[in-house]
């Protein structure tokens, strides 16, 4: 049965079951196990609950910097995010009513699309500009 309200525990109860079905992944299981000791596990998702309850609740309470965490990591491709949003879109499904999944899931791809354009966005340089 799908938590009803959206809160810090439901929130856990969502964020276990998706990293759950993250370190599972063939796709990207393989590069959260390269970055993450299972040792640091435990620290990880205290570090990911504290960033959506920021998110989601405003309450501040990360204070990290994930752009420079993922561009640290030195092997995304655009595939990883897809995956990454397949699994949290259906977690969020799982998990929560229609409406609140769609919240959840609007802010991950806020926030998936502002990493990809971080790593991936490469401007070409000017044409036809002359040099005096």
């Amino acid at each position: 049965m799908p938590d009803v309200t959206l809160d810090e525990d439901s929130l856990t109860r969502f964020l276990d079951a998706f990293y759950k079905r993250v370190r599972g992944d063939a796709l990207i299981g393989p590069v959260f196990a390269a970055a993450i000791s299972e040792a640091d596990w435990p620290r990880h998702m205290a570090t990911i609950q504290a960033f959506w309850s920021s998110v989601l609740f405003k309450t501040g309470r990360y204070k990290g910097n994930p752009f420079g965490k993922h561009v640290a990591l030195g092997s995304l491709e655009p595939e990883h995010f897809a995956r990454w949003l397949g699994l949290f879109e259906a977690t969020a499904s799982a998990h929560f009513p229609p409406e609140t999944a769609a919240v959840v899931v609007d802010r991950a791809h806020r926030i998936g699309d502002s990493l990809k354009a971080g790593l991936f966005f490469r401007p070409s340089p000017m044409h036809g500009s002359q040099t005096e």
